[in-house]
């Protein structure tokens, strides 16, 4: 097994009760902000080497609604102090380093993907493990149990016995329960299921090799949507 640390990332972003924007418009990846990049490396027996969460400032949508607060844990407060995105990529950066070759970071679904990709064709820069192979987890642990329909995180923990630890809907607390799956992955896996980078850093700016299609940005709101309903 690769003992190489890799990162798990679980995004909490602006959302609003019955998926409404206060503009009543249809909530998406391009009216929901990113509020924080929970992150944590780890090994693929599930050691935990470090975690933390950087918290971003939301610009279009400034108050967090009731429901947010209520779902994520996150005050008012705390995003009014927090840096804007631009900025808290930067700091992201500065924690991790210089990805290792071959490094790869990982999610549960590809909501979080597809909600940087969609960030970083809006502010022309994304956090520099966008330009690595990405590893659905959830993906790889059902090929892994043959576990097709109960498969949200919360489900995964409890088909081995365990509960969920911190605040569910934290994204640094949900990234250290997906570490505490990857004892439970088969990672002969890994090569066959990584999808590979289509953000590229071009002259100091981000670019992506095309921009989301209506299919997959629905396609992500509805997997953010079962991930609140759990």
């Amino acid at each position: 097994m690769d003992e190489r640390p890799l990162l798990i990332v679980d995004l909490e972003a602006t959302c609003w009760e019955n998926r409404v924007t206060p503009e009543g418009e249809p909530q998406s990846i391009h009216n929901m902000e990113i509020i924080e990049f929970g992150c944590v490396l780890a090994t693929r027996a599930g050691e935990t080497l470090d975690s933390k969460s950087f918290l971003v400032r939301p610009t279009k949508n400034p108050k967090l609604s009731e429901f947010c607060t209520a779902l994520t844990s996150i005050s008012q407060s705390m995003v009014e102090t927090a840096p804007p995105y631009s900025e808290a990529c930067e700091m992201l950066d500065a924690w991790l380093g210089q990805p290792h070759e071959n490094f790869i970071w990982c999610s549960w679904g590809n909501y979080d993907r597809l909600h940087i990709r969609a960030a970083g064709q809006e502010y022309g820069t994304a956090p520099t493990f966008t330009h690595c192979p990405h590893l659905n987890l959830k993906r790889i642990w059902r090929r892994t149990t043959g576990q097709k329909r109960k498969n949200g995180m919360i489900h995964a923990l409890a088909f081995h016995g365990l509960t969920i630890e911190g605040h569910h809907h934290r994204g640094v607390d949900d990234a250290r329960n997906m570490a505490r799956l990857l004892p439970f992955m088969d990672w002969s896996l890994e090569a066959e299921l990584l999808t590979q980078p289509d953000i590229k850093r071009l002259k100091g700016c981000v670019t992506s090799d095309r921009v989301i299609s209506n299919e997959e940005m629905d396609l992500a709101i509805r997997e953010k949507a079962g991930r609140v309903s759990e």
